[in-house]
């Protein structure tokens, strides 16, 4: 059979979370079928070294004015050229109208949920794609041969938020890639702590400016923390911005805590690990998550592990991590201050993390997915 697998944004130099999952599913794909055909359709961009072909792995780049261009009229036509069985669209939407049998992995339906999610905090890129999603999903979900999605609780909102049978969706666990753990080399740990100018001790926060990563709530958390703790370790915040923390300190009063917030840009996928593996606590309190790869990437690292009681992280962390209430400031910063004061808690959480990651491998991942393309086909 041959296999057209849709991954736009795989080139773009600042990647994202089903970047990466599409990423690695392919990577492993590449490991365990050396018999069926794939074309990757992909849009031309930086970073195009970081998949290479193989005897039956083919890259076709097909280029598009913008997304919804690239993805309604470049990629069914390019699809259909490629003599595909099949079409895996792997970022949440598809084409509406294509010649090909679809495969759709629909990471979640955030973006129909009326909530606090859309709200003006999101930046205007994030709005247009709520909207394009919108509009789209409902439809191209009539249209594919099957759903996948990544967690048991997403499954359970996409059926009920559109409406579709159990039969209709499927779910495959995303993975953790095998460069995320411990490192406890000291010059690698330096020579990231001089390209990030990180603190010697530090605790980690891993989100964007999207509402529902709940920076909010975390620098709300983190001030409170700071009122209250003996020792006072920093935080590092990647993906943010200087203005907008302080908008947030002065609006919190509390600027005076200001020097002890650490703000990184884009944060390479191939220093994470020793990023995990330096900080003292890793805090993932998302207000909604359909999986949240960054709390298995963390374990995997050997980190302390704080997150939401919310929505699918529970299922991914199950009792591997600290579970608090993401819209509770005070609780967050209580778990923050114990973590910090009781290492032997800390310690029990980091030995369960190191061995609930092994429950997560994108061979496995990759192996269910060969298995839905045959079925398909």
């Amino acid at each position: 059979m041959k296999i057209g697998i849709e991954g736009q944004r795989l080139f773009r130099k600042k990647k994202h979370g089903m970047d990466f999952v599409a990423l690695e599913l392919i990577k492993s794909l590449q490991k365990i079928d050396a018999e069926n055909e794939y074309v990757i359709f992909v849009r031309p961009d930086q970073d195009n070294g970081c998949l290479a072909e193989t005897d039956n792995f083919r890259i076709v780049e097909i280029k598009g004015f913008s997304y919804p261009d690239w993805e309604q009229f470049a990629l069914p036509t390019a699809a259909k050229k490629a003599g595909v069985d099949l079409l895996h669209c792997t970022g949440n939407t598809a084409p509406y109208n294509c010649p090909i049998p679809l495969l759709l992995t629909l990471h979640d339906i955030i973006y129909l949920e009326n909530s606090f999610l859309f709200n003006g905090q999101s930046a205007l890129y994030q709005r247009l794609g709520n909207l394009y999603r919108r509009l789209l999903v409902p439809q191209i979900v009539k249209k594919t041969r099957l759903i996948v999605t990544v967690s048991e609780y997403e499954k359970g909102q996409i059926m009920s938020g559109l409406n579709l049978p159990h039969a209709a969706v499927e779910v495959v666990y995303n993975g953790v890639g095998d460069h995320f753990k411990p490192v406890k080399k000291e010059e690698m740990i330096e020579d990231i702590r001089k390209k990030y100018n990180l603190p010697d001790k530090f605790i980690f926060y891993l989100g964007n400016t999207d509402p529902k990563k709940n920076l909010r709530g975390v620098v709300k958390a983190f001030c409170i923390y700071l009122k209250n703790a003996p020792e006072k370790i920093p935080l590092v915040i990647a993906d943010y911005n200087e203005e907008k923390l302080a908008a947030l300190l002065k609006e919190f009063e509390c600027q005076e805590f200001a020097a002890f917030f650490h703000i990184l840009d884009y944060i390479k996928n191939s220093d994470l690990s020793i990023i995990y593996s330096s900080c003292e606590l890793f805090l993932y309190p998302s207000l909604r998550e359909s999986f949240g790869i960054p709390i298995l990437e963390a374990m995997a690292c050997g980190a302390p592990v704080i997150t939401s009681k919310t929505s699918s992280m529970p299922e991914v962390a199950g009792d591997a991590a600290v579970l608090v209430d993401p819209a509770n400031p005070e609780e967050m910063a209580s778990a923050i201050l114990n973590c910090m004061s009781n290492m032997s808690s800390c310690e029990k959480k980091i030995a369960k993390g190191l061995e609930r990651v092994h429950h997560f491998s994108w061979q496995e991942t990759a192996k269910k997915y060969l298995s839905i393309y045959q079925n398909l086909v």
